[in-house]
């Protein structure tokens, strides 16, 4: 496939960079930080991405959503980091509905009108300390009655306390580091022994500890089958890491965006700073590597949607090269807007602290690059 959109995808793009440009500007984000926001997000907005279709990039036709793919979903996405829009976009109508995705009809019937109309917000339960390690998961769902009984914790749940159910993987059997034996759930938000300590992060999103403290489910809860469910679980990460990769360029070049412009702006010594060479180069260098992070990601969408075996091994290098990329940008921004770019007064800075969230989500360059390391036996 060739390496740039089509033309309903960059009209996707345009459509999608309008509204946003508009509705979710960076200010909007400073504003929901300084009024304490305890979603972090604005529902308002999460029901405007509904209105918009976007919610249903990735939920077929036969469920009411528009059928498209891996590659659509970061179009928007990029635009979402390039404003530094906060919704549940990533979450629950990409990771999310990848996983239900592989779920029964009664799951899809439950939960994917909400998220077309922008109404239901789901949070992903996978995680159990400070780093992604997804196979290291402990947390226990034993047989009871015609259910499970969850008892463990997971850590840095996206959005927790704001969505109407979790997507929890857990152990039903095996050992933690082994990928035979868990299973995934989708567990409402009100079921009872499940409690919630809600922590701001530095991009001031929010996130929750959740304690499971044995949760009763039944059957139907159950994505996918017992026991198999990596399959579902790899489902949903390579869904989640395409995703914060685009998303991530979408930062990149945001901060990109502004840096240049200042450089266009900012005069010293009664020139221009966007005259001296240095700065030039330093800035030349950025978008070489900001094309070559958006053209990894765009392969690895391509290859995703195809349903190629070889997608694994590109998310991995997309998610890489985005976060090294993203962070050499954010940097290199704060540093040539000089000392101003350590202020809050000025925007650089969020974008600085957003990138660093984004990169732990679902494993950080560090994390990728072991893997594409591990897949060529290295």
């Amino acid at each position: 496939m060739p390496m740039y959109l089509n033309e309903d995808q960059a009209m996707l793009r345009d459509s999608a960079r309008e509204f946003l440009k508009s509705e979710a500007p960076v200010s909007h984000l400073r504003k929901l930080r300084d009024d304490n926001c305890k979603d972090g997000f604005r529902h308002a907005l999460w029901k405007q991405f509904g209105e918009m279709g976007f919610t249903g990039i990735l939920i077929g036709e036969d469920d009411g959503g528009l059928g498209l793919g891996h590659v659509e979903a970061g179009v928007v996405l990029e635009e979402i980091g390039r404003n530094l829009s906060p919704s549940p976009f990533l979450t629950t109508a990409i990771a999310g509905v990848a996983a239900l995705n592989h779920g029964g009809q009664h799951l899809k019937d439950k939960f994917f009108p909400g998220i077309l109309a922008g109404e239901t917000v789901l949070a992903l339960a996978i995680d159990e300390s400070a780093k992604h390690r997804p196979s290291h998961i402990a947390t226990k769902a034993e047989r009871s009655g015609n259910g499970f009984k969850l008892t463990g914790n997971k850590q840095f749940v996206i959005q927790g306390a704001s969505a109407d159910a979790l997507i929890v993987a857990a152990r039903t059997a095996g050992a933690p580091g082994e990928t035979d034996g868990l299973t995934l759930f989708a567990v409402d938000k009100d079921t009872a022994n499940m409690s919630m300590d809600s922590t701001r992060l530095v991009d001031s999103s929010m996130a929750a500890h959740v304690t499971f403290d044995g949760v009763e489910v039944d059957g139907d809860a159950v994505i996918g089958e017992v026991d198999n469910g990596w399959q579902v679980l790899s489902s949903l990460l390579r869904a989640g890491r395409a995703g914060s990769a685009a998303e991530l360029v979408g930062v990149g070049a945001g901060a990109m965006d502004m840096t240049v412009d200042y450089l266009k702006q900012r005069k010293q010594f009664g020139r221009l700073i966007g005259e001296f060479q240095a700065l030039q180069h330093r800035a030349a260098h950025l978008y070489s590597e900001m094309e070559i992070a958006r053209a990894a990601v765009l392969k690895a969408q391509q290859l995703l949607d195809e349903g190629k075996d070889s997608a694994e091994i590109y998310v991995s290098v997309a998610k890489a090269k985005a976060g090294r990329t993203t962070n050499l940008t954010v940097r290199e921004g704060v540093q040539m807007h000089g000392g101003i770019g350590m202020t809050d007064e000025y925007d650089i800075g969020f974008y600085m602290k957003r990138d660093r969230a984004l990169n732990e989500f679902m494993g950080d360059a560090n994390f990728h690059a072991g893997r594409v390391a591990e897949i060529f036996g290295y």
